[in-house]
């Protein structure tokens, strides 16, 4: 959902003056790049607002949906803002070996100087559009679960945009869990990290854009608590030295047919190594063919991982594994099984194989469910042959 764009005709650039650390402010416009990378848009969505107020220097950027704040300890001299290039701002940053960099407006220019140098960049000549403030307060989650648990959901939903429901991630709050779910209709990923409300009934019901929910994850990290911000329109994620605004996307999930999914009617239970079975499967990934097809075969205390393919041959591989249940065998495509393995890396991960085509359930062992209670289906490919 995009919104109109709003702007600001007075901040193209003032007396702007302050000194900050280099290697601080290098790493805020990089920040501010990955989420909103420069693409043949307007001038001015390409620009990074600089400004001041109590807490240094504030680097401001939107795309009409998302905006991006970022702030940077700074002396000011002046009060001041400038717009400019945020990709020639952070490119000539990035470069410079200086510990500090002062930033002085000089006429129609921002000049950056240190010691030695001095770079003049042009100030964008174009109304800045108004970056969307936060929307209310609801909750706060720990950081390092944030960006521990929201990465390997956003990686199971769609990169197709036709079907823009399958490109976000699902965002729920139920008591004292916050949920997150994706599905690009092969593969489903849910987990839920601890939540604490605002007020008593605060709740979170948002489809948010995947690619970006993983980024805000990855830049939280670092926070102790982050702060969540939601209405029907927006949701937000803010932290000491930053904060992101996103429109959320129209149409949630069906909730009955979600809950179905994650109802499972286990045949077989596996316990193995997560990483000697991706290790297997990439063996054999080479061998798979143009549909990428992997089979695991499970038998006593071990599974057999095959691939074949007429032009690029055979590989068979067994793998420890703790086995109780039904002796089967399942096909996989080799990119969607070596996704669900990933997040489990270092750890025995517990699969669960239901009945025919119904998806096979990676999760952790009840042991180390506490920690880390992603839950990730994968569907099975039709044996061959089979219509």
């Amino acid at each position: 959902m995009s919104y109109p764009v709003r702007t600001l005709p007075d901040v193209i650039i003032s007396a702007l003056n302050v000194t900050a650390p280099t290697a601080a402010l290098a790493e805020a416009a990089a920040r501010v790049a990955r989420l909103l990378p420069t693409r043949p848009l307007q001038p001015a969505l390409a620009g990074v607002l600089l400004s001041t107020d109590e807490r240094g220097l504030v680097l401001s950027a939107t795309d009409g949906d998302l905006t991006v704040r970022a702030w940077v300890p700074a002396t000011v001299h002046v009060d001041g803002s400038a717009v400019v290039s945020r990709r020639v701002f952070g490119d000539t940053l990035a470069a410079l070996g200086a510990p500090e960099v002062r930033l002085a407006a000089e006429g129609s220019r921002l000049a950056l100087r240190t010691s030695t140098a001095r770079f003049a960049l042009p100030v964008i000549g174009e109304d800045y559009p108004r970056c969307t403030g936060l929307p209310p307060r609801v909750g706060e989650v720990c950081g390092a679960d944030l960006g521990k648990a929201a990465p390997p959901v956003a990686g199971a939903a769609s990169k197709e945009h036709a079907l823009p429901i399958f490109t976000g991630v699902r965002l729920r709050s139920d008591g004292e869990r916050f949920t997150m779910l994706a599905t690009d209709r092969y593969r489903m990923a849910s987990v839920s990290v601890p939540w604490r409300p605002a007020v008593a009934g605060a709740r979170v019901d948002a489809l948010v854009p995947a690619v970006v929910l993983a980024e805000m994850a990855k830049q939280a990290n670092r926070a102790d608590r982050v702060a969540v911000h939601a209405d029907g329109q927006l949701f937000g994620l803010a932290w000491a030295d930053g904060d992101v605004v996103v429109a959320t996307l129209d149409t949630l999930f069906p909730d009955t047919q979600l809950d179905r999914l994650l109802d499972l009617a286990v045949e077989c239970t596996i316990e193995v190594d997560a990483d000697a079975l991706a290790g297997a499967l990439d063996r054999a990934a080479a061998y798979a063919g143009p549909h990428s097809r992997v089979t695991i075969g499970v038998g006593d205390g071990i599974l057999v991982v095959r691939a074949s393919d007429p032009l690029a041959g055979e590989a068979e591989e067994t793998v420890k594994a703790s086995v109780r249940g039904d002796h089967l065998t399942r096909s996989y495509q080799a990119r969607l099984l070596a996704g669900a393995l990933r997040p489990f890396a270092c750890r025995t991960v517990l699969l669960r194989v239901q009945h025919g085509l119904r998806p096979t359930a990676f999760t952790s062992t009840p042991a180390e469910e506490a920690d880390f209670d992603l839950r990730y289906l994968v569907v099975p490919m039709r044996p061959t042959g089979e219509a």
